[in-house]
């Protein structure tokens, strides 16, 4: 079978909480490989964008009335998006540190994790 393939099939059979964690993964990581890259690097532009993007559309699905996450869990997950939001901004133009923005990844993935 073809890598993507079984990426294909991996895709198909993994719950929504399961692909929530491999792209928290997958974000992480590329924040993690451009935290020591000078700022003006394509792959920490890429990378700080994908990591907001990415929360952006958490929050997005968590504002819609459809969504069946606790009304208390939906508001502590679009603050979050705001406040990765602006402090990507500081990554950014201030020279902030990465590792906020890591270190909130992570505690989401351990409580994807924990859940599942």
């Amino acid at each position: 079978m073809s890598l993507q393939a079984y990426q294909r099939t991996q895709r198909t059979v993994e719950s929504p909480r399961d692909a929530e964690y491999r792209l928290f993964g997958q974000v992480t990581r590329a924040l993690l490989d451009a935290a020591a890259l000078p700022r003006t690097d394509r792959r920490v532009i890429d990378a700080i964008d994908w990591n907001r993007r990415m929360w952006s559309a958490f929050a997005n699905d968590c504002a819609s009335p459809e969504n069946q996450l606790l009304p208390s869990l939906r508001g502590q997950i679009i603050s979050l998006s705001l406040w990765v939001a602006r402090y990507s901004s500081q990554v950014m133009r201030e020279n902030a540190d990465m590792m906020p923005l890591v270190d909130i990844n992570r505690l989401i993935m351990q409580g994807l994790e924990r859940r599942g």
